[in-house]
């Protein structure tokens, strides 16, 4: 009952915390029949394009092979040497199709969790060696779910070989004596109908189970509101979260002060060093203000937006550095500057052919 009712009060989302602490556990919403499904797709591809060719190039060995069945001496040695040989042939044939499936089945992985390695999942832990809590695992209501889910699997693909086989095995005896480059066809025609068939169902099992998958993480990383304030609490008093925090603002109000700057009326220069965007209404300021101001690059910026929207950029040295010193974002010039921003200003207003007022 305590149960259901601290799951009923896990109303939040999970913060970025939890859920970056889970991942670190090895915790993701992902299900490995995504890598199932990319190998089986995999195979598919190798079997249409790839694996007609090299099965052709299997068939002179194949055949020797078995042409040559009576001159292969019966002992352990003999047997045993050439079995290794056809084993040899074989793999060498087909270890670029064998790599290809394999790194099908780790973009599986990484596409649903990234390269995100839980080194405590791999260090040793002696919590595992407990043979109680072992069995307590093993019959875990989790356990039972992917059992049940093996066991359909396996149910469903052995249904889908049935249907794939049925016809060959109504036939089976067309088989004996045929050409080996014919049976291999064959083969390549029932493999295919096979895969294919896997194919299909996998792609409602993997849709399904990654589905329930996500819904289960989101809700055993849900909280309660009491966890989200603890959590916010305890990340205030973080000098690290405080220090992101302060460059989240900076960043904040430097993209508003550059969305200014096309709004300015001219901008004061040093013309490297420093830059100052100054507006002025005569209708609602008593000065010019300043909407805009930085140094080294971030002058080089302000004048580059300047440029761009056709905002008069103007060369004082003297005045930018003066303005740059004594005035804050929104401010407007102080007095003992009116009379070098007026000149500025009015120069400016005339190319523009606006009025000034005194």
């Amino acid at each position: 009952m305590s149960e259901d009712a601290d799951e009923s009060s896990k109303t939040e989302e999970p913060t970025q915390k939890k859920l970056d602490e889970a991942h670190k556990q090895g915790q993701f919403a992902m299900t490995q029949e995504i890598g199932n499904w990319l190998m089986i797709a995999a195979a598919l591809v190798i079997l249409v394009t790839t694996l007609p060719g090299t099965l052709k190039g299997m068939v002179p060995r194949l055949n020797f092979f078995f042409e040559h069945l009576d001159q292969i001496p019966m002992d352990q040695g003999g047997v045993g040497a050439v079995l290794m040989r056809v084993m040899k042939d074989i793999l060498w044939a087909l270890w670029l199709p064998i790599l290809f499936l394999l790194f099908a089945g780790v973009i599986g992985t990484i596409g649903q969790k990234g390269f995100n390695v839980s080194w405590e999942l791999i260090a040793p832990k002696f919590s595992k060696l407990n043979p109680i809590s072992g069995i307590a695992n093993m019959f875990s209501a989790q356990k039972g779910v992917d059992l049940l889910k093996s066991l359909a699997k396996v149910a469903v693909v052995g249904i889908v070989a049935y249907i794939a086989l049925q016809p060959m095995m109504l036939t089976i005896e067309h088989f004996i004596g045929i050409d080996m480059m014919l049976l291999l066809r064959e083969m390549d025609g029932l493999t295919f109908r096979l895969l294919a068939g896997v194919l299909a169902i996998l792609t409602l099992i993997a849709g399904a189970d990654l589905f329930w998958q996500r819904h289960s993480f989101d809700k055993k990383m849900r909280m309660t509101k009491q966890e989200v304030k603890d959590e916010h609490k305890q990340a205030e008093g973080d000098p690290h979260v405080k220090g992101r925090i302060r460059q989240l603002r900076f960043e904040r109000a430097r993209k508003r002060m550059m969305a200014a700057v096309p709004g300015a009326d001219v901008v004061v220069t040093n013309p490297t060093h420093f830059a100052v965007a100054l507006k002025y209404d005569s209708t609602t300021m008593g000065a010019p203000m300043v909407v805009a101001k930085g140094a080294d690059a971030v002058a080089f910026k302000i004048r580059e937006i300047a440029e761009e929207n056709g905002v008069p950029v103007m060369e004082n040295p003297p005045l930018a550095r003066a303005l740059y010193a004594a005035c804050d974002i929104d401010e407007e010039v102080p007095s003992e500057h009116y009379r070098a921003v007026a000149e500025v200003i009015t120069y400016v207003f005339k190319l523009k052919g606006r009025a000034v007022r005194n």
